[in-house]
């Protein structure tokens, strides 16, 4: 007689493979695997415990786990995440989208008028785009990024929740904007130094796309860029921010200064770290 494999079964098994190839939370994400195997929420797995499964259902999650076990992103193997309460599609032409960026979005809403102009330089999932235009919902705004399939998801992330129709997703390079007047200009840039990138956990250096990652030899390219092109994109009493790595902060805030900014500030994150830069025009 073939093993009987129930819910709880599957998912004792699964913690115990995921820890042992070397994924934390391993328990976690096998019930998130399962769940979206079955189309049950986690609470529904907890209904079912002793439901067993079918061949087809096992045969698919075994390819979740498998994938996971090689540490390929939970996100890109569910093909969601979530951004500041709102739901979002992410492939491996994008970043995935953390909580620490929320702090960014809290910082440009705390500088936002009802109608502001919106810069997003690198907006790769549109995270920040779309909780902007989500929360504001008179702002005009770009969304720029170099890489058309990372637009792609962008776009269908706005149509996703219902913001497509204002933002604007242009392709190009953050090194080549075009002068404009806004009021908030926005980035999450890659800030990781070249060096450091065989450092990182084998979800970010083995999968997630390197031109989001790498921020040149130390780390500070895209931001030397930024601070250069932000007289000429903002408007007076406009403001730049920018999310930052750890350590940077100091560093960012005297590129900003250097270009003529003022009223610089830093923001740190819940955990403590100095997490996002800002600075405004005279």
């Amino acid at each position: 007689m073939s093993e009987t494999w129930t819910v709880l079964k599957v998912l004792q098994w699964t913690a115990n493979y995921l820890q042992q190839a070397g994924v934390d939370n391993g328990r976690l994400d096998g019930e998130l695997l399962l769940a979206a195997t079955l189309g049950l929420d986690r609470v529904g797995l907890y209904l079912n415990y002793d439901r067993p499964m079918e061949p087809a259902e096992l045969e698919g999650f075994r390819e979740f786990v498998k994938r996971r076990a090689r540490r390929e992103p939970l996100q890109y193997i569910l093909g969601t995440t979530e951004f500041w309460s709102l739901p979002f599609k992410v492939t491996p032409a994008v970043l995935i989208p953390r909580p620490d960026t929320e702090i960014l979005v809290e910082e440009a809403l705390k500088r936002a008028d009802d109608a502001p102009s919106i810069l997003d330089v690198g907006t790769g999932s549109g995270a920040i785009a779309v909780a902007l235009a989500h929360e504001l919902p008179a702002a005009q705004v770009v969304a720029v990024d170099c890489s058309p399939e990372a637009l792609a998801v962008a776009r269908g992330n706005a149509t996703l929740n219902g913001v497509d129709g204002r933002i604007s997703f242009q392709e190009g390079d953050l090194f080549a904007l075009e002068s404009a007047e806004y009021d908030l200009v926005l980035s999450n840039p890659p800030y990781i130094p070249v060096a450091d990138i065989p450092t990182l956990m084998p979800e970010v250096r083995d999968h997630e796309p390197r031109g989001a990652l790498v921020g040149g030899e130390d780390g500070l390219e895209a931001y030397r860029a930024l601070a250069r092109q932000a007289p000429t994109l903002l408007r007076a009493q406009g403001w730049l921010l920018v999310e930052v790595g750890i350590g940077q902060a100091e560093a960012v805030a005297e590129l900003l200064e250097t270009a003529g900014l003022g009223h610089i500030a830093v923001r740190a994150d819940y955990a403590g770290i100095p997490r996002v830069v800002a600075g405004q025009k005279p």
